[in-house]
């Protein structure tokens, strides 16, 4: 079939036209000429001069980012053969194939570690005890003994060598998984409220959304065509939030009442380019949807970005960065054009305010929906998860709930569906496998990213110093009544989100050495705001005092029961710094 008679079609609009340029240019770089009748080696016509050989979606060739040149010259899953001839000789792979790897979910991270990190994908981070088993057992064998929890409700597994990398993708999809688009330019793990369809409180139950969300990306090729990575989250309304308004696309539930424009019932509003790594959140864009309609609407927002984003500038070759060109309105009705449905734009003031949210909730007992069934928040402090804690909680899960577990965006996780009767027997399993679902304060808040034992980009060693200073405060100040959400990232990246912490931590080299740049006051959904900089850098052997007496100026200067974000906000940076300073008798 020849294509350009499909595009020139005096049935499409020019922009269906430009649109299916891309995507048929797009669909020859990944190998699928016999279905579209191209010639043998991908290209759309035989004719090495015409144009389509020389852009790539619209870009010309020679205009391309290191990383979308290698993949312009191979599409990243056509890349297996290479991964068998690495396995085979037990070798590293080369920079261009190092990167396209990154689609299996794979990450060569040397020199941090000279070995493979395995990312995986869980759709609305909802995991089963055979699959936590299986995973225990491939991190035992060929791994580091351990898994990491992450800040998108996902599990990363480290140290696999290059000969264990082939075995440990088989592994994987024999139990039902895939780490396919989980790294590189993709659709990152589809996040979803980690007590959906548990909350009383939710006012809809989005997993199947995750999951509707994640079988789209599975089915669809060009979903891998992105000019850099993306993400997706879905929000219940309910009790405890998935930070919806850091993601690219957030989809929130809301509930309409009574005489609008729209028939009462729950809906879904549109939060459009969070990136707080550059410290934007996620804003209103004026849309509600059914929820039948939210996979659809990502989806072409996806295909509209992925026919417009930047290919020559990889730090402004984000979602924000196009909507920012074009702006909203513009990049909506682009959106509309592909889409089978009009867009439906209702006022914010229509529907419901956003229901509370506990900041804690995620941590310890809670009641659910379902009548006499309870879920338990346990804490794992920055995300390590020992093997043997997983086969624990594999076999707590099973024993007193239903065979699930759920992974948060505070890197821990929930059991949920225990039956009272059973409440004590798993809260005293837990304990007796060295888990905590009643952790102190600033500890359980704590999250932190890989930091300079597995990131080639880190300044530091986040996890261990994240551990070290909650740690400390939690013994220097027992008496701390609410949560405290502790943030420290090792790079500018800002994988653990440093700018909505109530503390964050940015690590630099100060002199030689592992230091901080020191933030305070970040939130989130109705705490949302960017935090401001108490310190541009400090060594952490410097930091832990500094730190100390913040706190104590917080427990002999707050208002009753004053929060301690509410604390940092209402003073100015002048005074929090003068806390900071040790006096002299």
């Amino acid at each position: 079939m020849d294509t350009s008679a499909i595009v020139n079609s005096a049935e499409f609009t020019s922009e269906q036209k430009e649109y299916l340029q891309g995507f048929f240019a797009g669909v020859a770089q990944r190998g699928l000429a016999p279905f579209v009748g191209h010639t043998a080696d991908g290209r759309i016509t035989s004719d090495p001069n015409q144009a389509a050989e020389s852009l790539w979606f619209n870009t010309p060739v020679e205009d391309l980012a290191r990383e979308e040149r290698w993949k312009h010259e191979q599409d990243p899953f056509s890349l297996w053969d290479k991964l068998l001839q690495y396995a085979n000789r037990n070798e590293p792979p080369t920079d261009d194939d190092r990167f396209r790897i990154k689609y299996f979910g794979l990450f060569y991270v040397a020199p941090a570690q000279d070995s493979f990190m395995l990312r995986l994908r869980i759709p609305g981070g909802i995991l089963f005890t055979h699959q936590l088993r299986g995973l225990a057992q491939m991190a035992e064998e060929w791994g580091s003994g351990r898994a990491d929890l992450t800040t998108r409700s996902n599990l990363q597994i480290r140290e696999f060598q290059p000969k264990d990398i082939v075995r440990v993708l088989n592994r994987l999809q024999s139990l039902g998984m895939t780490s396919r688009g989980a790294g590189a330019d993709n659709i990152r793990n589809i996040t979803a409220s980690p007590t959906t369809g548990l909350d009383p409180q939710e006012l809809l139950d989005v997993a199947p959304l995750a999951d509707a969300m994640q079988a789209y990306i599975s089915n669809s090729p060009d979903m891998y065509l992105l000019p850099r990575k993306f993400n997706i989250a879905f929000d219940n309304g309910g009790a405890i939030s998935v930070v919806a308004d850091t993601n690219d696309i957030g989809f929130i539930a809301v509930e309409v009442r009574g005489d609008q424009s729209v028939p009462a019932g729950v809906y879904f509003r549109v939060l459009l380019c969070g990136i707080t790594g550059h410290r934007q959140f996620a804003t209103d864009c004026g849309l509600l949807l059914r929820p039948d309609q939210t996979v659809a609407v990502a989806a072409a927002m996806v295909r509209v970005f992925t026919q417009h984003g930047d290919r020559t500038d990889r730090k402004e070759a984000r979602l924000k960065y196009l909507v920012d060109q074009w702006g909203v309105e513009k990049f909506l009705s682009e959106t509309e054009k592909l889409l089978a449905f009009p867009l439906i734009h209702v006022p914010a003031s229509e529907c419901e305010p956003r229901r509370p949210i506990d900041r804690a909730g995620h941590i310890g007992v809670h009641a659910q929906a379902q009548p006499g069934l309870y879920y338990i928040g346990v804490s794992v402090p920055v995300g390590q998860l020992p093997v043997s804690q997983m086969k624990a909680l594999a076999d707590i899960a099973d024993r007193y709930g239903s065979g699930e577990l759920r992974l948060t965006v505070w890197q821990n996780l929930l059991i949920p569906n225990i039956s009272g009767e059973y409440l004590e027997a798993a809260r005293e399993a837990l304990v007796a496998a060295g888990l905590n679902y009643t952790a102190s304060t600033v500890l359980s808040g704590t999250i932190a990213c890989t930091g300079s034992q597995g990131c080639r980009f880190a300044a530091s060693d986040t996890k261990t110093h994240a551990v070290a200073l909650a740690r400390q405060l939690d013994k220097n100040f027992p008496l701390l009544d609410q949560p405290i959400n502790l943030h420290v990232t090792g790079c500018s990246h800002s994988c653990a989100q440093h700018y909505v912490g109530d503390v964050g931590l940015m690590g630099v080299k100060v002199g030689g050495e592992e230091g901080y740049q020191v933030l305070l006051g970040g939130g989130t959904d109705q705490q949302q705001g960017i935090a401001r900089e108490l310190i541009p850098a400090i060594k952490f052997s410097d930091l832990p005092p500094v730190m100390d007496r913040l706190f104590q100026a917080y427990i002999g200067k707050r208002n009753s029961d004053e929060s301690f974000l509410d604390f940092t906000r209402r003073h100015d940076l002048e005074a929090l710094k003068a806390f900071c300073v040790h006096e002299e008798n």
